[in-house]
């Protein structure tokens, strides 16, 4: 397993809640969530083959100067991202989920997934997943910008188990 990790000044908690970014292909969307994860003292997981290389400056651009403070661990495929998750709640981010993630009660330690962009995730992601969550929308809307996606869910995430930084 390929892990890389970048841990940021603040200490984060083992058993909070975590982002994972499946097979990531726009890298100013990844740039966006790990921003984000890393204001949020949140560690990310980048599950691979990646849609670009990490120092793409479009990555750069919509990280910024936060991306070196995020607490990243990059996987070299989705099998060892799994062996890697341990007992950790996987809750699959998806427009085809049952359960509207406002009705979802969130768990430290809960790993929140992410698809591609342009794909979606796969049905292997589908299946590993204890809960496949929506986000609810607009009738005739199909879906919202994966890196608005994900800080709406994270937040109520973080809300939920007191996740937030001090």
């Amino acid at each position: 397993m390929e892990t890389e990790s970048a841990m940021s000044d603040d200490s984060i908690r083992a058993d909070g809640v975590r982002l994972a970014l499946y097979q990531p292909d726009i890298a100013g969307n990844a740039g966006n969530m790990l921003r984000t994860a890393a204001g949020l003292g949140v560690p990310v997981d980048l599950i691979g083959p990646l849609g670009f290389v990490l120092d793409d400056k479009r990555l750069r651009r919509a990280g910024m100067d936060y991306l070196r403070h995020a607490d990243v661990a990059r996987h070299s495929s989705w099998q060892a991202f799994c062996e890697h998750l341990g007992p950790r709640r996987l809750l699959l981010l998806t427009t085809q989920g049952a359960t509207a993630y406002t009705d979802f009660a969130f768990r430290p330690g809960d790993t929140l997934v992410v698809g591609r962009e342009s794909e979606g995730a796969p049905e292997e992601v589908h299946a590993r997943a204890f809960a496949r969550l929506r986000i609810p929308l607009k009738s005739g809307m199909r879906s919202l910008n994966v890196a608005a996606a994900a800080a709406m869910v994270l937040g109520e995430a973080l809300r939920q188990t007191r996740g937030f930084p001090p």
